[in-house]
C-alpha cells in the first residue's frame, strides 16, 4: 500500500526529490529505488515535517517513534486496527494525527478510503491528508468509530467481488466455456456493471429490477440466490469482518 502511495503522489505531480521511503530491509530498498526513480530510499527517518505510516499493525509503534525522533509534526497512519489514541501516545503530545484505511484498488489509484483525524489535527492537516489519500482514489470523512464499519465493508469489500468472480469463473467453465474465455468474460461482466454502478450509484435495486424480467432467465437465477440465503450470507460477511477489525484495534 506504501507503494500505491507513493505512485499516486507522482502520477498527482509531487517531484520525486521531495519525498522519501524510508525501508529497513536493504533488498527491497533496491526494489523501490528501481520502481521510484529520483526518490531518496532511506534505512532511517530523516528529519521531515509529514510522516505516512504504511507498515504492519505490529510495527507502528517503532514508525511512530522514529517519526517524533525525526521531528515529524504530521502524521498519517493507513495502519488497519491502529487506534488514534495509539499513535498519540507513542508519537508524543506534538503529533497531529490522521488515521485512514484505504482498500487495495489503490494500486490503479481507484481506492475508496475512509479517514478519521484527531482533536489536535487542524484544518490544515485534515486538508494534507485528504490530498494524500485522494492522490490513489476517493476519501470520505467519517467518526473514528466507523472506521471498523468502513473496514468490514469496504477494506475487505474487494475480496467479496473477487470471491464472487471466482464463482462466476467456475459456472462458466460448468457450463461449457474454456477458463481463457471464462476469465476474460468475467472480467468485463464486472467491468461493464461497475460502470454503470458508478454512473447511478443509488440505483442498484432499480438496475437489478431492469435486468430481471418476470419468468425469465435472471429471475430463474435470483430465485436461486434468495432460496440460498446469499444476501443473508454478504450481510453477515460484512459485519463478522467489522467485528473482527475492532477486536484486532482492542488487542
Amino acid at each position: 500500500m506504501g507503494s500505491a502511495f507513493v505512485g499516486g503522489l507522482l502520477r498527482g505531480g509531487v517531484a520525486p526529490s521531495d519525498l522519501v521511503v524510508v525501508e529497513t530491509n536493504a533488498a527491497r530498498r533496491g526494489e523501490l529505488a528501481a520502481q521510484f526513480p529520483g526518490v531518496h530510499i532511506a534505512a532511517e527517518v530523516p528529519h521531515v515535517d509529514a510522516v505516512i505510516v504504511a507498515v504492519k499493525p505490529a510495527d507502528v509503534h517503532v514508525a511512530c517513534t522514529a517519526a517524533k525522533a525525526a521531528g515529524a509534526t504530521r502524521l498519517l497512519s493507513i495502519a488497519a486496527g491502529v487506534t488514534i489514541a495509539s499513535l498519540e501516545a507513542w508519537s508524543g503530545a506534538g503529533m497531529r494525527v490522521v488515521r485512514a484505511m484505504p482498500n487495495t484498488p489503490a494500486v490503479i489509484g481507484l481506492a475508496a478510503t475512509a479517514m478519521a483525524t484527531s482533536s489536535r489535527a487542524d484544518a490544515s492537516v485534515r486538508m494534507w491528508a485528504r490530498q494524500m489519500l485522494e492522490s490513489v482514489g476517493m476519501v470520505i470523512e467519517v467518526d473514528e468509530a466507523m472506521l471498523d464499519a468502513f473496514t468490514g465493508l469496504v477494506g475487505s469489500g474487494p475480496a467479496y467481488l473477487f470471491y464472487v468472480a471466482e464463482a462466476l469463473n467456475e459456472a462458466a467453465r460448468a457450463a461449457g466455456f474454456d477458463a481463457e474465455t471464462s476469465a476474460q468474460l468475467i472480467a468485463q461482466l464486472f467491468a461493464g456493471s461497475s460502470a454503470l454502478l458508478t454512473r447511478e450509484p443509488h440505483a442498484a435495486h432499480e438496475m437489478r429490477a431492469r435486468v430481471t424480467s418476470p419468468n425469465g432467465t435472471t429471475a430463474a437465477g435470483i430465485a436461486v440466490l434468495d432460496r440460498e440465503r446469499v444476501r443473508d450470507a454478504i450481510v453477515a460477511a460484512v459485519l463478522a469482518a467489522r467485528n473482527r477489525s475492532a477486536e484486532l484495534g482492542a488487542s
